[in-house]
């Protein structure tokens, strides 16, 4: 809850600032971005309107390179991002996206908002959300 009673909505605590990347990038190209921009994880954009979001995580790039020899010079991103991503609108209560994390063992949720990337919640996000709730009390 807020402080002014209203409940958390994901809008009230996502990350706006989204890291993306194309779906062509080289896994190279992955991993140089996750570290310019001090994050673990890469929004996958759309390849056309119709298309959906994915998400390419430090994890999966590094289950590609060790597990099955990848190269991360001939990988792209599509290869190995999961696709499509699950995505909640920004109206939604927070505390339903962190059942749905727990439930489906998810750390990240794209939020979307008429289909178009809006931020991105993480695990991290709520615990801080909640921590500062804790602290107002």
């Amino acid at each position: 809850m807020t402080s002014d009673n209203r409940p958390t909505l994901v809008r009230d605590i996502m990350v706006r600032d989204v890291a993306t990347i194309g779906p062509m990038a080289t896994l190279r190209d992955a991993m140089r971005a996750m570290r310019d921009r001090g994050v673990k994880s890469l929004v996958v954009k759309k390849g056309h309107p119709h298309d959906a979001f994915g998400i390419i995580t430090y994890t999966s790039i590094l289950k590609t390179i060790v597990a099955e020899e990848g190269d991360i010079d001939l990988a792209n991103v599509y290869d190995v991002a999961n696709k499509p991503v699950i995505t909640v609108n920004g109206d939604m209560e927070v505390k339903y996206v962190a059942r749905l994390m727990v439930t489906q063992s998810i750390r990240r949720i794209v939020v979307v908002e008429n289909n178009e990337l809006a931020g991105i919640i993480s695990m991290n996000d709520i615990v801080s959300a909640i921590i500062a709730l804790v602290d107002e009390a």
